[in-house]
């Protein structure tokens, strides 16, 4: 037998996001460690190594590669080939290439790590006190990434010259900065200045210390973060939070809160592991949590909300501003309402100068507009409702392979993009709303820098059925590229099955349930209460709320006093045919009254079917009943009348309103209807009998809950099937999910839900991803 070699060479082809996080020093530092020569270096499809030495030791590295891997890396494959020894005496980490086919991925922003927080406290080191401290572990990725690789020249430090010491630290492979591209320091860096409204600089020392005392006064000050603006005030100072809310023109929404630490962030809120753990994650996203009752924040915060959304630092100035203030400071989004968030410095001096009376910024710029990512736990996982900073552009691996490159255009509301190929589908960042053309033109530049960060040349474009939609639009006016309309709430569940990793074999078909407030459905009418039988390629409406008419279309959406209309003449009218016979104005909570001059006009309207669609939409069920409780009547924000609803019920009442589901009348297979008039008919009832509105909320969620697992149970007696997804901005909704989800695992069923990717319409462009490539490719009509 011969003996084995007493030296062998080894190639290494490392993919996954394994450039920019620190992976060539740690190769390097493994490979000197265990004695072994060799090259490490980044191209554009990730890491190539070839390592010479012993058989152990080459073993040994192999596997350390793996498991002792960086923290910001994620490792998805690993391929290795034997080469010819070639006698190298050393280690080398070699320059980037840039040719070539990119299959490379690029990393999220991450929080600051604990090495350069330790620095930034640290009085005797030359990084004290600036807010640009980062290395490899941590700091701008992303939104400062212009091209790759991820090297400084694609990015927007290139202007930044490094300093002797900054340039050591980059070219030292045992140093934590090693290549890392943002490296800077006072010296060298950027530099923050505080600017008056007007534009000018003010004569002042420090500018952070002079924007911390702004906020201490009373101010509003504007902050250049990583993705963009925010705008920040005192958030136990109500004259300040109640200033922001009027110069920003955001009536109600809540505002999120930068609370300095998890100490800070307990004395706000209550938090379990799974919430710290999330509020701590490099991602540090805005995390949704039960407000204590003592909480020192203004009543302007959340009105009228049991719950706050609150950050931690997540960069060096955070970190700085949070100390200076020394008290829980609100954060939010630079704009006025429905506008995209403020990214480049004239702009935001234009759009913020008349709502900051102040504006904290620095010279490094930032290259994509980037939102805060919001998320929340459910039974102790991870929820993300706005998926960005912290996450983007991080890839969803899909079960499967996309065979062509896809784009998929997303929604109207809560839009993003969906660029695909191989195995990654690359979910844009949250896009916002596209209701104005800066919003657009944010989505159309968005999409260009995604296909240029990962070489993607769309073959197949997705897109919803809405024919208004501007992102159906836009997907409509492309050239040379396959067409694939995707129905919305086909989409809502796809996103769901691939956020769960569903493997999509052939059959493998599940129940969806896709509640929102409005889709586009196949027969041209407005879905948003659906039962589906699906899976990727396809799906069959088996189910739905019974339609009702929508009085004056989007008007009703934002006065859900007309949904209380409609389904009150739905559940059966008395003699004046303005509601149930048992019903008198007192006892709806005033909302005729309140809308006594057009309610007459609105009830003919829903009557005739003049400006009147029909939906069969859960959302606008939840509008009506929140006016009928005298809740909401009309909003300033979607879903608003939803949400409030669900923080009026009283989560302790079990009891539960029953609503009819009708079979198919024509074919045991065709779509059952479920009664939504009934839950409605029960709501008034118990108002007639003086049941408090708390209760009757609830019983009103209970009873959701309670239709809900009757459909499924039986759609699982018709076809079988046991494992339920469920999707779409209803499910949002903590009270219903929870009792969604109990309801129908003490039932038997395996249920999915969103984790990585929203329920909302933020996740319908990696379901029309997924439904495209499972599809045969037909070009669809152009319109």
């Amino acid at each position: 037998m011969a003996d084995a070699p007493a030296v062998i060479r080894t190639a290494v082809r490392v993919e996954g996001t394994v450039q920019g996080v620190g992976f060539r020093p740690f190769v390097y530092s493994l490979a000197t460690g265990l004695g072994l020569t060799g090259v490490v270096g980044n191209d554009v499809d990730g890491v190539f190594v070839e390592v010479e030495g012993s058989p152990p030791s080459v073993r040994l590295f192999l596997r350390r590669l793996e498991t002792d891997a960086p923290a910001l890396a994620r490792i998805e494959r690993v391929t290795v080939t034997r080469l010819p020894p070639q006698g190298a005496e050393t280690f080398a980490i070699t320059a980037s290439t840039a040719g070539g086919r990119r299959t490379t991925l690029v990393a999220a922003d991450a929080a600051t790590c604990a090495d350069c927080l330790r620095e930034l406290r640290d009085p005797a080191d030359r990084r004290f006190g600036y807010p640009f401290v980062n290395c490899t572990n941590c700091g701008p990725r992303f939104t400062i990434v212009r091209d790759v690789p991820y090297d400084r020249p694609f990015t927007t430090m290139a202007g930044f010259g490094m300093c002797e010491q900054c340039a050591a630290e980059y070219r030292d492979p045992s140093d934590r900065r090693y290549h890392a591209q943002p490296v800077c320091c006072p010296a060298c860096g950027p530099r923050l200045v505080l600017l008056g409204a007007a534009g000018n600089a003010p004569a002042c020392g420090s500018p952070l210390d002079a924007a911390a005392a702004l906020l201490r006064e009373g101010r509003i000050v504007a902050i250049k973060g990583l993705g963009g603006y925010h705008l920040a005030a005192d958030a136990a100072c109500e004259p300040a939070v109640a200033a922001l809310r009027a110069r920003k023109h955001r009536e109600d929404k809540p505002f999120a809160v930068l609370a300095a630490s998890l100490r800070q962030a307990r004395s706000l809120s209550t938090l379990d592991r799974a919430a710290a753990d999330l509020l701590t994650s490099r991602a540090r996203p805005i995390v949704l949590l039960p407000r204590l009752s003592g909480a020192r924040v203004a009543a302007s915060v959340a009105p009228g909300n049991r719950e706050l959304g609150i950050m931690l630092p997540y960069t060096p100035l955070h970190h700085l501003l949070a100390a200076a203030v020394a008290a829980p400071i609100v954060l939010t989004s630079g704009n006025t309402s429905d506008e995209p968030i403020a990214y480049q410095d004239g702009d935001a001096l234009s759009r913020l100068g008349p709502i900051a009376d102040a504006l904290l910024t620095h010279d490094r710029a930032i290259h994509i507009r980037t939102d805060d990512s919001v998320a929340r736990t459910f039974r102790g996982r991870p929820m993300v409702l706005r998926r960005s900073r912290g996450y983007v552009p991080e890839p969803i691996v899909v079960p499967g392979e996309f065979r062509r490159h896809v784009l998929a255009c997303g929604a109207e509301l809560k839009n993003t993009f969906c660029l695909a190929k191989d195995k990654h589908a690359f979910v844009s960042h949250h896009i916002g709303d596209l209701e104005n053309a800066e919003t657009l033109v944010s989505f159309r530049e968005g999409i260009g820098h995604f296909r240029k960060l990962f070489d993607i040349d769309p073959e197949v474009v997705a897109y919803d059925l809405h024919p208004e939609y501007l992102s159906t639009k836009y997907a409509l006016d492309l050239d040379d590229v396959d067409l694939v309309a995707v129905q919305h709430h086909h989409a809502h569940i796809a996103a769901c099955l691939a956020d769960n990793g569903w493997p999509g074999r052939g059959g493998d078909r599940v129940i969806g349930v896709a509640f929102d407030g409005t889709g586009f459905g196949t027969d041209g009418t407005i879905w948003g209460g659906e039962f589906l039988i699906a899976d990727y390629a396809g799906f069959e409406r088996a189910g739905h709320f019974a339609p009702v008419a929508m009085p004056g279309g989007a008007a009703a959406i934002r006065e859900p006093w007309r949904m209380a209309a409609a389904y009150l003449d739905a559940a059966g009218t008395g003699p004046a045919g303005t509601g149930p016979a048992c019903l008198d104005a007192d006892l709806l909570g005033g909302v005729r009254d309140r809308n006594a001059r057009r309610w007459p006009a609105v009830v003919a309207m829903a009557r005739r079917r003049v400006n009147a669609p029909l939906t069969s939409s859960a959302g606008r069920l939840f509008d009506a009943v929140a006016s009928l409780l005298g809740v909401r009547d009309t909003v300033s924000y979607e879903g608003q009348a939803a949400i409030e609803l669900e923080q009026l019920a009283d989560p302790g009442e079990t009891g539960s309103y029953a609503a009819g589901v009708e079979p198919g009348l024509c074919r045991p297979s065709a779509p059952f209807v479920v009664r939504g008039a009934d839950l409605v008919r029960a709501v008034v009832d118990d108002l007639a009998a003086g049941v408090p509105r708390p209760v009757i909320a609830a019983r009103f969620h209970n009873g959701v809950a309670g239709v809900t697992e009757a459909g499924c149970r039986l759609l699982r007696e018709r076809h079988g099937l046991t494992t339920v997804a469920l999707s779409g901005g209803v499910f949002q909704n903590m009270l219903l999910l929870h009792q969604v989800v109990g309801r129908l695992q003490a039932r038997g069923f395996t249920v999915l839900v969103h984790s990585r990717v929203p329920c909302n319409d933020g996740g319908i462009s990696l379901g029309q991803a997924v439904v495209a490539a499972a599809r045969e490719f037909v070009p669809a009509a152009r319109g």
